[in-house]
C-alpha cells in the first residue's frame, strides 16, 4: 500500500440496527476494492468482520471492525459497527475518529428505533449522515414508503441521490439522479452496465435531479448564483455542494444497494470517494486543554489510541488515529497519559484481522501497533517537547448491572484483572467494586452485551463465573425525633471501660432552625448548643451533631469518639445495614469516670445510644427512583407502560419524537434489574431506553416490612 497524504483521507463510521447488512456491505465494498478475491458471508463465519470466536458463536457482531479500503486514489477507513443496542459503545467509539456516518437501513423495515438512536449521537457529535438503503431487493422492500419515513422523522434534508426502478426481489436496476445515468446488474451483481436514462423515467428523474441541484447550490454562494443563471451545475460543482451540505448537516443523502447482491456498492464506493469531506474538510478536534489541533502531516506528531482488542494469536492491538504529524514505524514517543515513553516498532493498516506492515502514516490516518509496553485505550502519545491530550470519546451511561464473582474464591484476583483489561478493550464495559453493597459490580448496555463478556471468561480465558443480582444501595432515615441513653460499662480486672450518652436525634432538612428543646412524654430537654459539626456523607445526605453537654457531664476530648460511633451506625444503618442519612444528633448529657472511660467507651456508647434512638423514631427506608426513557414503537406502547407500572413506575409523560413514542417514567432502581431484556421481548427488540438517578425516596409499606425481615434472617443465621 503507497502512503496517503492527509487530502487523500477519508474516515467513515459504518452504522445501523441490528439485522440492517452492515457486515455484509462492509464484506462487498472490500470486495469491490479488492481487497478480498470473494466475499465472505455470515452463514459460512467466514467475515472480515466478526472474525472473533464470540461473533462466530451468537452470529453477531460484538467489536468493531477497522478496515482500510483504496479507490479511485483514495484511502477510505471504515469502522464497521455492531448493530445491537447492547453494543453501542463502538459507535461512539467509531464517531469520534470518523468524520461521517453512514447508517444503513432494511429497506423491508424502514426507520426503526436503532436508527433513530444512531442518528441521534450523530447529531450530538455534528457528524455529517449519508442513509445506504440497504436489501432493496427483499420481500418487503419499499423504497417510497421508507423515503416518507426518513422524511417524516429527519426532515427536507433528505435527498435521493438514487431511486430503484422496482423494490422488491424483481430489483436490478437504479437511476442515479447526480450522474443522471441507468445502472443496471445481472443475476450476480458486480460491475453494472450504465446506460442513458428510459424515455418513461425522465420526469421523475429530473425531477428528483433539480431537487438535489438545489440542496447543493444553498450551501455555497457562488454555487447559488450559477445556479440562478444557468438553472444547471457541473457534476463537480454539485459535489462540491453537496460536501459542504454533509458537513453542516443541510444534506442526509441516500443511496441504494443491495449489499448481498452486490448491487450499488461499487457505484456507492464512488460516491464515499468524491463526495464525502476529507479528514482536512472537517472542523480540527481540540485537546483537553482547549488547543485546536489540525490534521497537519508537518505538524508536531501526535497520535490518539481509540480501541484496545486482545485478537486471536496475536495478542494486544492497539488501534490509533494519527492527530498530527507524520507517525514513522520505529519512533519514540512519550506517552502524556501515563507519563511513560513507548517505541512503535510496527504499525500496521488493518483490514479487519489482516495487517499489513506500514513504513509512515500520515495525519488523519488510522492504523495499528501490537504489543505494546504501556498504551491503554484513550491515550495519547506525542514527540519530545508536546503535551497535547485528547478525551473527546464520551460513552453512554450503563444501563445493565449483574454482580460477578468468580465459582472458585482463589480465583478473585484473577478476575479483576481480567475485568480492568476487558474494560479497556470496551470502556462500555464498567467495573465497580462496590463497598457498600460489598459485591463486584460490572455494567453494561444489556443482557446481551454482559452475557458476551461471561463467554470470553469462561471460554478464553477459562475462568468460570457467576452472575448475581445487584443488591440495591437503600438508605435509612428517620422521620421524627427521638431519646435515648446508653451505658457502656465493662469491668474484668484492672481497668475497665465505661462511658454513658444521652442524645436526642430528628430528621434533618435543609434550612431548618437550630434546635433549641424538645419534649417527650411529660420531660422537657431544654438545649444549649456549645458546639455543631456538619458532616456530608460520601452517600449522599448529611449528619450534624450538636455538642449541647453542660457542665463538664462530658469531656469535649471524648466528643470526637462519640462521633465516630455515630458514624459507625449511619454507615451500618440500625435498620437493614444500610447507609443512613440527613439525621441530626443532639449529645445533651452523659456521665464518665476519672479512670475507666476512653475513647472506645465513649465510642460504644454513643453507637449504641444512636442506634436505640433511631429504631424509636419512626425509620423509614429510602429507595434509589430513576428517571427512565423510553423509545417504543407505537403498536407497543401499551405493552410497555403497563410493564412499566407492573414495575411500580409512574408515567410522568408521553410524547412523540420523529415518529417513535417516548414514555418518561420514574422508576424504582429494583425494578429495572432485567428491563432491558424484558422491553427486548415486549418489542421484539425495536425499543431503546435510558435511566438515570433522580432522587431517593421512601419504599412503600410492604416492601419496608419484607426488607425488615430479610435483613432479621440473614442475621440469624449469621
Amino acid at each position: 500500500m503507497r502512503i496517503y497524504n492527509t487530502n487523500e483521507i477519508k474516515n467513515i463510521a459504518l452504522l445501523g440496527s441490528k439485522g440492517s447488512g452492515k457486515t455484509t456491505l462492509a464484506e462487498s465494498m472490500i470486495f469491490e476494492c479488492g481487497v478480498t478475491k470473494r466475499r465472505g458471508t455470515i452463514e459460512a463465519g467466514n467475515t472480515v468482520s466478526d472474525y472473533f470466536p464470540v461473533e462466530k458463536e451468537y452470529g453477531y457482531s460484538v467489536f468493531s471492525t477497522v478496515f482500510n479500503a483504496e479507490f479511485n486514489n483514495k484511502k477510505l477507513n471504515i469502522i464497521d459497527c455492531p448493530g445491537a443496542d447492547d453494543f453501542v459503545g463502538n459507535a461512539y467509539t467509531a464517531l469520534g475518529v470518523t468524520d461521517i456516518g453512514v447508517i444503513a437501513i432494511d429497506a423491508e423495515y424502514g426507520v426503526e428505533v436503532g436508527t433513530q438512536n444512531i442518528f441521534r449521537t450523530t447529531a450530538k457529535l455534528k457528524k455529517p449522515v449519508i442513509f445506504a438503503l440497504n436489501k432493496i431487493d427483499g420481500e418487503k422492500a419499499d423504497y417510497d414508503n421508507v423515503m416518507e419515513q426518513l422524511r417524516e422523522d429527519f426532515g427536507q434534508k433528505v435527498i435521493a441521490i438514487q431511486y430503484p426502478l422496482q423494490s422488491g426481489p424483481g430489483f436490478n436496476a437504479l437511476i442515479d439522479v447526480l450522474l443522471m445515468k441507468k445502472y443496471e446488474w445481472g443475476p450476480d451483481g458486480g460491475v453494472p452496465t450504465i446506460s442513458e436514462i428510459p424515455e418513461d423515467q425522465l420526469e421523475k428523474a429530473n425531477e428528483l435531479h433539480h431537487a438535489l441541484v438545489e440542496a447543493a447550490a444553498e450551501n455555497d454562494e457562488s454555487l447559488m448564483e450559477k445556479y440562478f443563471e444557468s438553472g444547471k451545475l457541473t457534476e463537480d460543482e454539485m459535489r462540491n455542494g453537496i460536501r459542504k451540505g454533509l458537513i453542516d448537516r443541510s444534506i442526509l443523502p441516500v443511496i441504494v444497494v443491495s449489499a448481498a447482491k452486490d448491487m450499488g456498492v461499487r457505484r456507492m464506493m464512488e460516491f464515499l470517494g468524491n463526495v464525502c469531506p476529507f479528514v482536512d474538510d472537517m472542523p480540527a478536534p481540540e485537546t483537553t486543554d482547549g488547543i485546536e489541533v489540525k490534521p497537519d502531516s508537518n505538524g508536531p506528531l501526535s497520535v490518539f489510541f481509540f480501541k484496545t482488542s486482545v485478537e486471536p494469536h496475536i495478542g494486544e492491538v492497539s488501534y490509533f488515529k494519527v492527530m498530527s504529524g507524520t507517525l514513522k514505524a520505529g519512533v519514540d514517543l512519550d506517552n502524556v497519559s501515563r507519563g511513560s515513553k513507548e517505541r512503535l516498532a510496527q504499525i500496521f493498516t488493518v483490514c479487519g484481522q489482516l495487517r499489513t506492515p506500514i513504513d509512515e502514516l500520515k495525519a488523519g490516518d488510522i492504523g495499528a501497533a501490537v504489543k505494546l509496553k504501556d498504551v491503554r485505550t484513550g491515550n495519547t502519545l506525542d514527540e519530545k517537547g508536546i503535551e497535547w491530550q485528547f478525551d473527546f470519546i464520551k460513552y453512554p451511561a450503563p444501563r445493565y448491572v449483574r454482580a460477578i464473582r468468580p465459582v472458585n474464591e482463589a480465583d478473585a484476583e484473577k478476575l479483576n484483572g481480567l475485568l480492568t483489561r476487558m474494560h479497556e478493550e470496551d470502556p462500555t464495559w464498567v467495573v465497580e467494586q462496590s463497598k457498600e453493597l460489598k459485591q463486584t459490580l460490572v455494567k453494561g448496555q444489556g443482557e446481551f452485551h454482559l452475557r458476551t463478556l461471561k463467554w470470553r471468561l469462561e471460554n478464553n480465558e477459562k475462568l468460570a463465573v457467576n452472575f448475581e443480582e445487584q443488591k440495591i444501595p437503600y438508605r435509612e432515615t428517620i422521620t421524627a425525633a427521638a431519646r435515648a441513653d446508653y451505658r457502656h460499662k465493662k469491668q474484668s480486672g484492672g481497668s475497665g471501660q465505661f462511658g454513658e450518652v444521652h442524645l436526642i436525634i430528628e430528621p434533618y432538612t435543609e434550612g431548618m432552625p437550630e434546635p433549641d428543646g424538645y419534649k417527650f412524654g411529660n420531660q422537657e430537654f431544654k438545649l444549649k448548643i456549645r458546639d455543631k459539626q456538619e458532616l456530608p456523607l460520601e452517600w449522599g445526605g448529611k449528619l450534624l451533631v450538636y455538642n449541647c453537654t453542660v457542665g463538664g457531664s462530658i469531656d469535649d476530648r471524648f466528643i470526637p469518639a462519640i462521633i465516630k460511633g455515630l458514624m459507625d451506625r449511619m454507615e451500618q444503618g440500625p435498620l437493614t445495614g444500610s447507609y443512613a442519612r440527613d439525621v441530626r444528633v443532639m449529645i445533651y448529657d452523659g456521665k464518665m469516670h476519672p479512670v475507666d472511660s476512653n475513647e472506645i467507651s465513649f465510642r460504644l456508647a454513643g453507637r449504641n445510644a444512636f442506634s436505640e434512638a433511631f429504631r424509636n423514631a419512626k425509620p423509614k427506608i429510602l429507595e434509589p427512583i430513576y428517571d427512565v426513557e423510553v423509545l417504543v414503537p407505537s403498536d407497543a406502547m401499551g405493552d410497555v407502560m403497563s410493564d412499566l407500572q407492573g414495575r411500580r413506575g409512574i408515567i410522568m409523560g408521553m410524547s412523540s419524537e420523529n415518529g417513535i413514542e417516548k414514555i418518561s417514567a420514574k422508576v424504582p432502581l429494583k425494578e429495572m434489574a432485567s428491563y432491558a431484556t424484558s422491553l427486548s421481548s415486549i418489542t421484539g427488540g425495536r425499543s431503546s431506553f435510558s435511566m438515570e438517578f433522580s432522587s431517593y425516596e421512601l419504599v412503600p409499606g410492604d416492601v419496608q416490612e419484607k426488607l425488615l425481615k430479610e435483613y432479621a434472617e440473614s442475621h440469624t443465621e449469621d
